[in-house]
């Protein structure tokens, strides 16, 4: 859904049970974000790892070190 609205989705850290994502590209500062968040993203995180706390940012930058989770745009 994420890579099929021109957004970007980021793996930046997993430190323990929390999980922190970063939502980039068309995503960043979309009023739907929210919505992607708690409606899409935290059920699939937590269907993977059921005590996760998941953190989710967004913006243009993308946190250093991050890892894309999305494929990148087609040329």
């Amino acid at each position: 859904m994420v890579e099929v609205d021109g957004g970007e989705l980021y793996l930046v850290a997993v430190e323990g049970d929390d999980v922190r994502l970063h939502l980039a590209g068309c995503c960043s500062g979309c009023p739907g974000a929210t919505l992607t968040t708690r409606g899409v993203i935290e059920p699939a995180v937590r269907a993977a790892c059921p005590g996760a706390r998941v953190v989710v940012s967004s913006g243009a930058l993308v946190p250093p070190g991050a890892a894309r989770v999305t494929p990148p745009p087609r040329a």
